[in-house]
């Protein structure tokens, strides 16, 4: 999904020509490490006959979670709609077998088509337009014909101009008053009432997203159209906001319940993906990072995070005082586990086994730990006893898993702030000397030798630096302010971004799976829903399905937005990131978080809310099997859903922001008991997951106390082994803690004043004279050329005599106390 590093994998159904499936189900495609098994060949190779390797990896993700399994009946309208209108013009031939002049012609047809005044009509021609979008699928042998003809007829579509037609019809329906006044007085909402919406969002989501993927293989008139269409969605261009302002305004507008048909998926899929093609993803962000310290003349930086945590390896979780208490009871009865003790392995290493088989039946029970009373214990974990199966043996078609060398020793660089430093010297002034210096770093007169090598050591290690520094000195003038697309984004956001945050809050809350059903909380499950309700067993279970795996998708899109948009607004200006963290702060973002991930966070990584023969587009190319309940009930046969895992790290990552070097903020997990939930989401055994549960425990940690850190040492282990070190920090220990305040509401009134400060000068035309910038340079003042009027020469001797000769100047008044 653009954001690397997060996941490596998804799964592919392979079907042979003849069309009986092949193996036990979907098999991993370990894209990054070990290349992919070719669906065309079965030969593991990062190169595919037909098509690029992004191609098939990127296609099936925007794909699969694109349209939900009500939708399905609709892609044979679709197909029905074109074909009726293209009968008439091809004259007996298919779409593949036009010229691309004659393929253009027709898409002008179509364009012109979408500009009559008739509604029915319209739609026809949108449908039409989706069909050329998805591929003209009954056109194809193969979902990898598909895919190729999908990518082929968007860039088609997209040069002859289809995407800002889709615009202005979209800015007609979300203006279109009748149709929100009809949704707000129905009782219930299907997805007729949004049919539409869905098809033009459903066509600008695919183009956004095939064209955002860059394949090597791609024409250089791709290229160009890539970059011109990168450049188009972040300008101004329409109504003079970005494209992704329109989008904000539909959320917000469903979450005021004034348009609550709105298809709430599809709006949060594009809006995700927009950000993510206009702003960059986590390698872009990671270039844009080295670019900045080099224009700041800063050191490189020591790693890149990214490649770091791939080759992080996930460590076992903590046992908990029940697996204790059965341990000890096998012990007394002088029972040995007749189960050979195999360590587990992470999800990075995934090898055949099933670390998730014997965690089930456990979480279901409340475990003693989540008490907080400080009692649980812990034992190294191969000590235990481990209930894990001996690994099956591979099914023919999937690749024999390859060894990871995992580096040696701590996998960071340690950092530093310059804050560290100047409190270090302070200390050491003031127990030396006597006295200090304020924020000077660099005199060491009258310190031992001792701190100078500590100061020396300190210094040579990389600061930790937001970009760009507001060290500015404004008084020499207006600030010049880069036009990135970030700055136009933020710009945009600015005068509603409350409005925009909470609303995206309202949406993770209402498709989280800890929340429940309540009169006055938002319907989210519009475009979802059919218009008869399920009368049979079977339909009641799939649209179940269907249901669990839309608020999936919607948490999804929610937590990868807010990530990328605090990422990008930290890079671009720390105080932008600031309002942001803070409105999210605000919002009770930090309690959601964690109500989310109070749950059996093993049950939800494992979820298998799919139906992978209703998945496009393997459902429009082969013949439909026979659904029956038992099918439905097995799901798929991959054992963890890794969509929910990317859920749930972004999550952890959004938390991460909000309270890194926030006192009062740490101070709210400490409140809200964050500690046994996060212990708990250490049993997922994945590395980058279990990275960020670390530090949100690490920076607690001194105010959880000393019983806590004594019967979590193997915790306390796994922080120091995992988590970046940072050097005079004393997280393990606790030093002077009770004797500093907790004042949420001062810390939080100074960065708010601040932030106010820097968008007041900043972004108001009108600014006020508190903040208008003067210039206090002797020399500057001087040096300036006025213009002065015509007849100034000829008065000025005069007004030196009125104003300044003839006036008595009381010197000694200067010596006087005001």
């Amino acid at each position: 999904d653009g954001l690397s590093g997060q996941l490596t994998s998804c799964s592919w159904r392979y079907r042979d020509p003849g069309g009986s499936s092949q193996g036990t189900g979907p098999f991993l495609l370990w894209v990054l490490n070990y290349g992919i098994i070719c669906p065309c060949t079965l030969e593991r190779s990062l190169h595919c006959p037909h098509l690029n390797l992004k191609t098939h990896f990127y296609s099936l993700a925007f794909n699969l979670k694109l349209y939900s399994y009500t939708e399905e009946p609709e892609f044979a309208l679709n197909r029905d709609y074109f074909e009726e209108d293209f009968r008439s013009h091809a004259r007996g031939r298919r779409w593949i077998e036009l010229t691309v002049e004659e393929q253009r012609a027709y898409v002008m047809r179509l364009l012109d088509a979408l500009e009559v005044t008739d509604r029915d009509k319209r739609l026809k021609v949108a449908r039409a337009i989706l069909y050329l979008a998805q591929g003209v699928f009954d056109e194809c042998d193969t979902e990898v014909d598909v895919l190729h003809w999908s990518r082929h007829n968007i860039f088609l579509l997209y040069d002859m101009g289809i995407f800002t037609a889709l615009l202005e019809l979209l800015s007609m329906e979300i203006d279109n008053s009748q149709a929100c006044s009809s949704a707000v007085r129905k009782p219930a909402i299907s997805l007729a009432d949004s049919t539409e919406l869905r098809v033009l969002l459903s066509i600008m989501y695919l183009m956004v997203e095939t064209i955002r993927v860059q394949t090597e293989d791609d024409r250089p008139e791709w290229i160009a159209a890539r970059e011109a269409f990168k450049n188009e969605l972040a300008s101004p261009l329409y109504n003079g906001e970005p494209f992704a302002l329109l989008l904000f305004t539909m959320v917000t507008k469903f979450c005021s319940m004034n348009a609550p048909h709105f298809p709430m998926k599809k709006v949060l899929l594009l809006l995700w993906k927009t950000i993510l093609f206009t702003l960059g993803g986590f390698e872009e962000l990671q270039e844009m990072k080295v670019r900045h310290r080099e224009r700041l003349n800063l050191s490189p930086l020591p790693e890149d995070s990214i490649k770091v945590v791939r080759a992080m390896r996930a460590a076992s979780p903590p046992a908990s005082a029940m697996e204790l208490i059965e341990q000890q009871q096998q012990q007394k009865r002088g029972r040995r586990s007749r189960r050979p003790l195999v360590k587990q392995d992470s999800l990075d290493t995934y090898n055949e086994r099933d670390p998730f088989k014997n965690d089930d039946a456990r979480d279901e029970e409340e475990d003693p730990e989540d008490t907080d009373s400080g009692i649980e214990g812990e034992v190294d974990p191969l000590d235990r006893d481990v209930i894990i199966q001996p690994p099956p043996p591979p099914p023919p078609l999937r690749p024999p898993t390859e060894r990871v060398n995992f580096p040696k020793g701590l996998p960071w660089a340690p950092k530093v702030r310059e804050k560290d430093i100047e409190h270090f010297l302070e200390t050491s002034r003031n127990k030396f000397i006597g006295f200090t210096l304020g924020n000077d770093t660099e005199t060491l007169v009258g310190l031992p030798r001792p701190i100078h090598e500590s100061v020396k050591t300190l210094k040579q290690v990389t600061l930790s630096v937001n970009f760009p520094l507001d060290t500015r000195v404004i008084s020499q003038g207006e600030e010049e302010v880069e036009d990135t697309p970030a700055e136009m984004l933020y710009l945009g956001m600015l005068p509603n971004l409350s409005q925009y945050v909470i609303a995206l809050l309202k949406l993770l809350l209402a498709a989280a799976p800890t929340s429940k059903a309540k009169t006055d909380s938002i319907n989210i499950l519009a475009d979802v829903l059919p218009e008869e309700m399920p009368i049979t067993v079977l339909q009641s279970m799939k649209l179940g399905i269907d249901v669990n795996r839309h608020k999936e998708i919607i948490v999804k899109a929610i937590s990868a937005l807010l990530l990328l948009l605090l990422k990008h607004f930290k890079l671009n200006h720390i105080y932008q990131f600031e309002i942001v963290s803070q409105h999210l702060v605000f919002a009770n973002c930090i309690p959601l978080i964690l109500k989310f991930f109070n749950q059996n966070i093993m049950s939800y990584i494992s979820a298998k809310n799919s139906i992978c023969v209703l998945d496009f587009p393997h459902c429009v190319v082969h013949e439909m099997p026979e659904l029956t309940a038992e099918s439905l009930e097995a799901g798929d046969s991959s054992q963890f859903c890794w969509r929910n895992l990317f859920s749930c790290i972004n999550l952890l990552r959004i938390l991460n922001k909000l309270t890194k070097w926030k006192h009062s903020r740490t101070m709210m997990l400490v409140v809200f008991k964050s500690a046994p939930i996060l212990k708990r989401a250490l049993k997922v055994k994945q590395a980058m997951m279990q990275l960020y549960v670390l530090k949100l425990l690490k920076i607690q940690t001194k105010y959880l106390g000393r019983q806590w850190r004594k019967s979590n040492m193997k915790t306390m282990s796994a922080i120091y082994q995992k988590v970046r070190h940072r050097l005079n920090d004393d997280w393990a220990y606790g030093n002077d803690i009770d004797a500093r305040p907790w004042d949420f509401q001062a810390e939080e009134c100074a960065l708010r004043e601040s932030i106010e400060k820097f968008n007041s000068r900043r972004y108001e035309r009108n600014k006020n004279g508190d903040f208008a910038p003067v210039d206090n340079c002797l020399q500057s003042v001087l040096g300036q050329r006025v213009e002065l009027p015509e007849d100034f020469h000829y008065s000025y001797e005069m007004w030196l005599e009125r104003e300044v000769f003839s006036q008595p100047i009381q010197w000694e008044g200067l010596l006087q106390n005001p």
